[in-house]
């Protein structure tokens, strides 16, 4: 294994474009298989992707990843050349998909400090065998193939032979298959490369574009000449990357290569006439000492120099740890401001000007939040299209022709709530498969379409992010939901005291399932009480609206951020606490006549019609309360994903923008309680988490 693993930055920039790269694999592939056939845009797509990912393993030393995705090359490369091949696309797609999932398997396995590779032996076996299917029986054909073989035996040997970086200068250099490829009248190049700032591996970069270079060119000189180091990556920071070579390619093909690299900031390109002024030109490429003792390349001359072509590369990878670092930095200094302005030494003095400048740094500040929390919102694109293999996969196991719509995918959310949000909605999705949608054979006598429809859906809606699962299946049949919980002692009340929601909300139960049968995805009563769990841990809730016989709809909220929220402060006693705005329904001030009770003696209040239970936080939390009659105090109505409750404080402080603060383990573990915050007082409130207090 390479020593180079060692070093972490390297490895994190291999594993995230080596993730990205599959991810668009994934779905290139599958827009492919719903034609039955790839298209010339998503073949060379499917080559570029490997090409890059085999380049890239290789290098990194990983050896399993690099021939299994030259299997893959191979495989699309002879597609490419005989666009007129009959091939079954679904049995290529279900080989790539297999490959993608060994690769992501390796990659989780790095992410976890696991470098032992898996054996890709058999899935090349197999893309070997796919080969030679598509190739079929032609005589011309199978008279090449030994030839092929060896050429690509010879690859591979290459490849092997490049055991750890130290070989590096040896593969970048010029060979004679190299000087035979191109004519002797090819014509002649300078390029200076200058990657983004903050990319990392620039040594590595530069390397690969050698190493892709030498299919187009050859007599490839380049600066530094050694790749194989922490100088080269410093040299080329300061002073970019430098190669001379020649190529049959015209200047316009040439400009097109060095576009497709993704870091690449910029790039200046000089194509020489005559011969000898490329010979002079490096011969005297003599480079002289700069302060650090580092020999820098003498610049290309003015009147040779061509306008610096910009890449169009405006984005920079960040490591997440350093967007939770500064979103720490600006949940301190939020605080500091409101300790500042509510700073009780200053209470009942004019100071106009210390008001006005108060309220510049608040507009900063405010701002500068803003934008920092600007910087953490991802779109929900990825996440979505991941959606398309968990259709593909079950409507093939379930026997079920589907169609998945996806709208609002560019829909940005806090990247903690990307994080959190995938699994749940893969249950919600195969959900909608399995339970939602009917055989083909009950959709027809129903008048539906054989094929169903499963809409995936985000908008941003009042503040927070509604995400929504939709299918025009069989719907709920509350009968059966009823019965269901009744056999499994799931039901707190009578049948005919539950409201519509409640019954829906039966489904979310540990252990509750309506499938007869247990199957690969259903029966066993769990995936939709995760689910609940999941979202209700990122602060969400889930709203669920049926009608039986068209359809369901599973409806996610949950706030845009998880790191600063609108908070409502209540005060119980000498103690404060935080509600978060989003699951206040209303605050209301009671009498003695809306309270009443149910047979087992809780506490109940009649709101709009409804019982709702009463929450006291003095008794939960063994505080003492300026009064324990509920007609003196305050009732915040707040709403979970399944019921409301009113929750009875002493009164209210107000609203403002709180800093969620995580809490210590043995803390944490009190239901109830989300995370605390700082006050401007310099007080600690805790925030409520209202799904643990009405549970």
């Amino acid at each position: 294994m390479s020593e180079f693993l060692s070093n972490e930055p390297m490895l994190d920039m291999f594993v995230f474009e080596t993730a990205q790269n599959i991810e668009q694999l994934e779905k290139t592939i599958l827009d492919g298989e719903k034609t039955s056939r790839f298209s010339k845009t998503e073949i060379d797509e499917i080559f570029r992707i490997m090409h890059t990912i085999k380049g890239s393993s290789a290098m990194m030393s990983f050896k399993g990843i690099s021939s299994l995705s030259h299997r893959i090359e191979d495989l699309f490369f002879y597609i490419r050349e005989n666009p007129e091949t009959d091939y079954d696309c679904s049995v290529v797609t279900d080989l790539i998909l297999e490959s993608v999932d060994f690769i992501s398997g390796e990659l989780e396995n790095m992410k976890n400090g696991i470098f032992n590779e898996s054996d890709s032996t058999w899935l090349e076996e197999k893309l070997c065998k796919t080969l030679r299917t598509v190739k079929g029986s032609d005589a011309a054909v199978l008279a090449t193939e030994d030839e092929e073989t060896a050429q690509a035996n010879d690859e591979a040997a290459q490849a092997d032979a490049k055991e750890d970086f130290g070989d590096w200068a040896e593969l970048a250099g010029p060979c004679a298959d190299e000087e035979a490829r191109v004519s002797v009248a090819a014509n002649l190049f300078q390029v200076v490369l200058h990657f983004v700032e903050g990319c990392d591996m620039e040594n590595i970069r530069a390397f690969n574009i050698v190493y892709l270079l030498k299919k187009h060119a050859a007599g490839i000189r380049h600066f530094p000449e050694d790749l194989d180091s922490n100088e080269s990556r410093d040299y080329i920071r300061r002073h970019g990357f430098t190669a001379f070579f020649r190529t049959d390619l015209s200047e316009e093909e040439v400009r097109g290569f060095f576009s497709q690299e993704v870091f690449l900031k910029e790039y200046s390109l000089v194509q020489f006439e005559y011969e000898a002024d490329f010979e002079k030109e490096q011969a005297s490429f003599d480079r002289e000492p700069d302060a650090a003792g580092t020999k820098a390349p003498k610049p290309v001359p003015a009147q040779q120099r061509t306008q610096a072509a910009n890449s169009g590369q405006s984005i920079i990878s960040v490591n997440v740890a350093k967007l939770d670092a500064l979103m720490d930095m600006i949940g301190e200094l939020v605080i500091a401001e409101s300790m500042v302005l509510h700073n009780p030494d200053l209470y009942g003095l004019q100071l106009d000007n210390f008001h006005k400048s108060a309220h510049q740094l608040h507009k900063i500040t405010s701002e500068l939040q803003d934008l920092a929390m600007s910087i953490r919102m991802v779109p929900l694109r990825n996440t979505f299209q991941k959606m398309h293999r968990i259709v593909r996969d079950m409507s093939r196991k379930c026997s079920k022709e589907v169609d998945l719509l996806i709208t609002g995918e560019e829909t940005e959310v806090d990247k903690n709530v990307i994080d959190h949000i995938s699994d749940p909605l893969m249950h919600l999705v195969r959900n909608a498969l399995d339970h939602g949608l009917e055989s083909q054979e009950e959709r027809l006598e129903k008048g539906k379409p054989p094929k169903g429809t499963v809409l995936l859906g985000a908008r941003n809606e009042g503040g927070e992010i509604q995400i929504f699962v939709r299918d025009d299946g069989k719907g709920l049949n509350k009968a059966k939901l009823l019965k269901r919980a009744k056999e499994n002692g799931l039901l707190t009340k009578p049948e005919h005291e539950m409201t519509e929601k409640e019954i829906y909300h039966l489904i979310f139960h540990t252990g509750f399932s309506t499938s007869d049968t247990i199957t690969e995805y259903s029966g066993r009563g769990v995936g939709m009480d995760v689910v609940l769990r999941n979202i209700e841990g990122l602060g969400g809730r889930v709203s669920v609206e049926s009608e039986e016989g068209k359809g369901t709809q599973f409806t996610v909220h949950f706030p845009m951020t998880l790191a600063i929220i609108d908070g409502m402060n209540v005060r119980v006693g000498n103690c404060t606490y935080t509600l978060p705005i989003t699951v206040i329904k209303e605050t209301i001030k009671p009498s003695g006549k809306d309270v009443i009770r149910d047979p087992q003696g809780n506490e109940m209040i009649l709101f709009r019609g409804e019982c709702c239970p009463v929450v006291r936080l003095h008794q939960i939390y063994g505080v003492r309360a300026d009064t324990e009659t509920i007609s003196e105090g305050i009732v915040v109505m707040v709403e979970t994903s399944d019921k409301m409750a009113g929750v009875f404080v002493d009164e209210l402080i107000g609203e403002n923008q709180v800093v969620v603060k995580a809490l210590p383990r043995y803390i944490n573990q009190i239901s109830g309680i989300a995370g605390c915050t700082i006050l401007g007082d310099g007080s600690i409130s805790l925030i409520l988490d209202v799904a643990g207090l009405a549970a």
